[in-house]
C-alpha cells in the first residue's frame, strides 16, 4: 500500500512528526516558500485587480520536483504547515504545485508536535481557507507596493540603497520621535525630604518621606525652600495621625505570547527579538531528547492569544498541587483576558508537557535552548498559581503643617512568586515598620534632603519597541523581530548600550515621508490597516478592496512627491582626523556595525577606520591606551590601540580603578540580567581565584579588529 505524503516546512519539524505517524506515512520539508514574488521585478498586475505573479523560487526547482513525485505515488496527501496565515499560505502555494484542488481537505493544523495534537489532526484534514490565503497575500501585496513604489524614490531623492517600509517606516518615526522628546527635554529641579524616625530610644528607627505641606501635595522646587521646610522640620514635633493595614494581592502575568515572550527574554536573558524567535522555533519543531528521540518542547510560538487548553490547566493544577501543595493552587483556573484585535487562533506559549520538566530536558538542550525553555516553562506554571499576598502598613505622620508617610510591606506567601518574578519587581522593599499607635509622639533623628531632576523618556530597547508597536496594534507577532533587523540594516538607528538611536539618515527619511506621506508613517493608519487584513482573514471584506482603497491615494501621493521633493542633502560630520593615503579629512558615515571613518574622496579613495573610544586604561602589555571595539557582529569588546602590533582584548569592561592587592586595573564582568561584578583585570593576581566569575574569559579572543563599516553611502 502507498505511504501516505505529509508536507512541513522544516526538517526538524518532518522528523520529529514522522515519529508520531508510523510507518504508513512519509514526512517531507518544503523549506519555507516554494513561490513567491519575483525579486527583479514588480510582479502585480494592478491594471488586473492586484493579481500577482509568482514563480518558483530559484533553487528549489528539485525539491519542487521531488515533492510533486511523492506526491504522484502517495495514497493521500495532508499539508502541515504552520497554524497560521503565513502557514495558510505556503499551503495554498503547495496544493497549487502538487495539483490538488483547494477544496479538498488536504489541510492539517496542530498548536504543537506532539503525538495526541498529531494524530488527531490527521483525522480531521479541512480544505484550505483561503480568506486566510487572500489576507497574506493582501499583505504581501501591500508591502511590495510600498517597497517597489516608494523605495525608488527615496534612492533618487536622498541616496541609492535605501527602503521604505509599511512597518518599519513607523517603527523608525516611534525612534526618531522618541529622540526628538529626549532631545528638547528641558529638566526640572525638585526636592525630597526624607525623616529618619524612632519612638523611643531603644525602639527600631525608620524612615517617613515628607507629601504634604499645608493639606497640599509637597512641591519642592529648589534648595531655598528645601532649607526652609528641613529647618522647620528640625523643630516640629512628629506625631503618628493614622496607621492603616491592609492585604494586598498580586497577581500572577498571564502566559506569554508572542510578543511578551521577546519583551521578557530580552530584559531578563539579553536576547535579541531574533534569537529568541529562532530559539522558540527550535522548540516548538522539536529537539532530541536523551531517551525520547525528537520532541516538540512547546506550543506554536507566533499567537497574540493568553487561551489555555483546559486540558493543559488540569495538568498545571495537578503539578502545582503535587511540587508545591494546594495552598498555592487557586480554587478556580485564571482566565486571562486577551487584548480586542487578538486573532485568538491558537494558544499562549506554553510547554507541551509538565513532565517534560526543565531538569528532565536540561542535558539534551544548549545553554541557549534551556534558558528560554525555563522562562516559558516558569511563567506557564507560575500563571496558573494563587496570587502573592502581602501585608502592607501605612502610617501618617504630623509635623506642624507638614505631613510625611511611612510605607512598610512583608510577603506573606509567596504564591506564583515561588516560581516566577522579576528581580526588579518583585525587590518589594520589605521595609518592617515597628508597631505604631495613632497619638504616639516620635523622635527625630536625622532628615536627609535630596535635590533630583526630572529625567527624559528613556530611548526604546527592544522589548520597549516590541511592546509599543504590539500595544499601537502595529506589525503582528511573526513580524517585529524582523522590523528591528531591517531598520538597523537599513542604517535607520543603531543600538548603543542596549537603546535605539536613530541616525541623521533616520531622521532625514521619516521627516520626508511625514511631509509628503503621512499616512505610511502614521501610528493609526498603519493600525487601521491592519484591522482591515484581519477583516479579510474573517471574510468581512476583500483583498481586492483593501488593496484598491490603499493603491489610489497613495498612488496620488507618490505622482505629487515626485514633482515636489528636491534632491535632498544628507549632513556631512566632518572629524579632525586625516585620511592616511590622501590627506583629506575623513568624514562620519554610518554602517551596520555602527559609525565609522571613511575618506570624502570614495570611490577614488576607499579608506575607512574605526572610531576607537578610549576607556582611559593602559594596556598590561605595552601600556598603550585600552579602547572600544566591536567584533563583526556588533558585540562589543576591548583591546589595545597598537593592535596588530599588540594582541590584548578582553571582553569585561576595564575600570580606571586600581586593584588594592597588585596594583593593576580592575574590569567589570556583567552578567545577562544586569548583575555585574568588578574584579582584577591581572590573570596572575591572588584575588582572582576568589572574584573571577565563571567563564568571564572568553574562551577565544575575540576578532582583534571590528569590520570598519557597512556599505558605503
Amino acid at each position: 500500500m502507498n505511504k501516505a505524503l505529509v508536507v512541513v516546512e522544516s526538517p526538524a519539524k518532518a522528523k520529529t512528526i514522522e515519529k508520531f505517524l508510523g510507518r504508513n506515512y512519509v514526512v517531507r520539508a518544503s523549506m519555507g516558500h516554494l513561490r513567491d514574488l519575483p525579486k527583479s521585478q514588480f510582479g502585480v498586475d494592478i491594471e488586473h485587480d492586484f493579481e500577482p505573479k509568482y514563480i518558483n523560487i530559484r533553487g528549489k526547482g528539485d525539491l519542487i520536483k521531488t515533492l510533486k513525485d511523492e506526491a504522484k505515488k502517495a495514497s493521500a496527501v495532508f499539508l502541515a504547515t504552520d497554524p497560521d496565515r503565513e502557514g495558510e499560505a505556503i499551503a495554498w502555494h503547495l496544493a497549487h504545485l502538487l495539483n490538488i484542488p483547494y477544496s479538498e481537505a488536504c489541510r492539517i493544523e496542530f498548536n504543537e508536535i506532539t503525538k495526541p495534537a498529531i494524530q488527531k489532526a490527521i483525522k480531521h484534514p479541512r480544505p484550505i481557507d483561503l480568506p486566510r490565503v487572500d489576507a497574506q497575500q493582501a499583505r504581501r501585496i501591500l508591502d511590495r507596493l510600498v517597497g517597489y513604489k516608494l523605495s525608488p524614490l527615496l534612492w533618487r531623492k536622498v541616496r541609492k540603497g535605501l527602503s521604505a517600509g509599511r512597518v518599519q517606516s513607523v517603527a523608525v518615526r516611534l525612534i526618531c520621535d522618541r529622540e526628538r522628546e529626549i532631545q528638547a527635554f528641558i529638566p526640572e529641579e525638585y526636592w525630597t525630604i526624607t525623616a529618619r524616625l524612632r519612638e523611643k530610644p531603644r525602639s527600631p528607627q525608620f524612615d517617613a518621606e515628607l507629601v504634604s505641606i499645608d493639606g497640599k501635595k509637597a512641591e519642592i522646587g529648589d534648595e531655598t525652600l528645601a532649607n526652609q521646610v528641613t529647618k522647620d522640620l528640625e523643630q516640629a514635633a512628629y506625631t503618628v495621625q493614622d496607621v492603616k493595614r491592609r492585604e494586598r494581592r498580586r497577581n500572577p502575568a498571564p502566559p506569554f505570547i508572542t510578543s511578551s515572550l521577546q519583551q521578557d527574554a530580552s530584559r531578563k536573558l539579553g536576547y535579541t527579538a531574533r534569537k529568541t524567535m529562532m530559539l522558540a522555533q527550535q522548540l516548538y519543531e522539536g529537539i532530541e531528547v536523551k531517551g525520547r528521540g525528537p520532541v516538540g518542547l512547546v506550543t506554536y510560538i507566533r499567537t497574540d492569544s493568553t487561551r489555555i487548553a483546559a486540558m493543559a490547566q488540569e495538568e498545571a493544577r495537578g503539578y502545582i498541587a503535587a511540587t508545591h501543595g494546594q495552598p498555592y493552587l487557586p480554587e478556580k483556573p485564571p482566565v486571562y483576558g486577551t487584548k480586542k484585535k487578538a486573532q485568538d487562533a491558537h494558544e499562549a506559549i506554553r510547554p507541551t508537557s509538565l513532565e517534560l520538566t526543565p531538569d528532565l530536558v536540561q542535558g539534551s538542550l544548549s545553554r541557549d535552548q534551556f534558558r528560554l525553555y525555563l522562562l516559558i516553562w516558569e511563567r506557564f506554571v507560575a500563571s496558573q498559581m494563587a496570587p502573592a499576598v502581602y501585608d502592607t502598613l501605612t502610617v501618617d505622620i504630623k509635623a506642624a503643617r507638614y505631613g510625611l508617610r511611612a510605607t512598610g510591606s512583608t510577603l506573606k506567601f509567596p504564591g506564583f512568586l515561588a516560581v516566577y518574578g522579576d528581580s526588579k519587581e518583585d525587590a518589594e522593599k520589605e521595609a518592617i515598620l515597628p508597631e505604631l499607635a495613632v497619638g504616639a509622639t516620635l523622635k527625630l533623628q536625622k532628615l536627609s534632603p535630596k535635590q533630583h531632576f526630572t529625567e527624559p523618556p528613556p530611548r526604546y530597547t527592544e522589548a520597549s519597541l516590541v511592546k509599543t508597536l504590539e500595544e499601537n496594534g502595529i506589525g503582528r507577532p511573526s513580524t517585529y523581530a524582523p522590523i528591528i533587523e531591517t531598520i538597523q540594516d537599513r542604517g535607520y538607528v543603531t543600538k548603543v548600550e542596549k537603546k535605539f538611536e536613530p541616525t541623521e539618515l533616520g531622521f532625514v527619511v521619516v521627516d520626508l515621508l511625514k511631509e509628503h506621506f503621512h499616512d505610511i508613517v502614521d501610528v493609526d493608519f498603519t493600525a487601521d490597516l491592519e484591522d482591515r487584513l484581519d477583516g479579510v482573514a474573517d471574510g468581512e471584506s476583500s483583498r481586492i478592496h483593501v488593496l484598491k482603497e490603499f493603491y489610489g491615494p497613495f498612488v496620488d501621493t507618490l505622482t505629487k512627491a515626485e514633482e515636489e521633493i528636491g534632491q535632498v542633502e544628507l549632513p556631512v560630520e566632518v572629524s579632525d582626523v586625516k585620511c592616511d593615503r590622501c590627506g583629506r579629512l575623513m568624514v562620519v558615515k554610518h554602517g551596520r556595525y555602527g559609525n565609522f571613518l571613511a575618506c570624502p574622496g570614495f570611490p577614488e579613495c576607499r579608506n575607512t577606520k574605526p572610531i576607537l573610544k578610549e576607556t582611559g586604561v593602559n594596556c598590561p602589555l605595552c601600556q598603550g591606551a585600552i579602547v572600544q571595539r566591536r567584533t563583526k557582529r556588533g558585540k562589543t569588546f576591548y583591546g589595545c590601540a597598537n593592535y596588530p602590533e599588540c594582541q590584548f582584548t578582553t571582553w569585561d569592561t576595564p575600570l580606571k580603578e586600581n586593584c588594592e592587592t597588585c596594583g593593576s586595573f580592575k574590569v567589570r564582568h556583567n552578567f545577562k540580567g544586569g548583575r555585574s561584578v568588578v574584579y582584577c583585570g591581572n590573570e596572575a593576581c591572588a584575588t582572582r581565584v576568589r572574584t573571577e566569575p565563571e567563564k568571564a574569559k572568553p574562551k577565544s579572543k575575540p576578532k582583534s579588529t571590528p569590520k570598519a563599516g557597512g556599505s558605503r553611502g
